[in-house]
This record gives C-alpha cells, structure tokens and sequence, in this order.
C-alpha cells in the first residue's frame, strides 16, 4: 500500500479483521486506541469495532489481512478491477458522490459500516 494510504474508519458486523503487518510502519486505530507498528506486528479488530489505519512510511508497506467469514473477501472482490500495471496505480484522489454512494452500497451488503473518516 502507498505512503498515507487509510480506509474510512468503518466496522464489520459478522467478522474480526487481524492485521500482520510485512513492511513498512503503519498507524492502526480500533476502537478509541491508536498505535504506531512495524514489521511483525500482529493486531486485531474485533468484529462489531470500528477501526482503521494509515500508512505512515514513505516507501509504503505491506501487510497481510485476515478474516474468515468471507464478507470482506465479498466486498474486495466486487470493489476491485484488473491490475493495468505490475505496479501500484497512482492515487485517483477522492471518490466522486456516485462512487462514493456505490461503496457504500457494495460494504453494507458485505457487513461493512463506515463510520468515520480515514486518518490523516
């Protein structure tokens, strides 16, 4: 993920997210609680509690995420597109009000609230 990279703070209603952090340094927050966490780091978002984070490193990171009911595997796949590039794509800025609706639309019909704005 690239340097500043942050989903809205958001929750899932039927499944714990776990985050294993790879490369880089991210900021997560769950809950009310926020942490900065590099490589090997293991945190986990309960189901139900809003959280969120932000890649705080310039060279971007990686991490792994895991859930098992399958909503958010749902919800990634219906949001993605083919990759045009063996690269990142460069950053499309803010979604429009019609992207921004379908979003919206797609999480909760995958469990998904979002429940806050992204961290900045």
């Amino acid at each position: 993920m690239p340097y500043g990279s942050s989903p809205p703070l958001h929750l899932h209603r039927t499944e714990d997210e776990l985050f294993h952090i790879l490369e880089g340094e991210y900021r997560l927050k769950v809950q009310d609680q926020e942490q900065r966490v590099g490589p090997g780091t293991i945190v986990l978002a309960p189901k139900g509690v809003p959280h969120t984070y932000r890649v705080e490193s310039a060279q971007g990171g990686r991490c792994l995420t895991v859930t098992v009911h399958g909503d958010f595997e749902r919800f990634v796949r219906a949001m993605s597109r083919p990759a045009e590039h063996l690269a990142l794509p460069e950053p499309a800025g803010l979604p429009s009000d019609d992207a921004l609706q379908a979003l919206k639309a797609t999480a909760a019909k995958c469990g998904i609230e979002f429940v806050g704005p992204s961290l900045q």
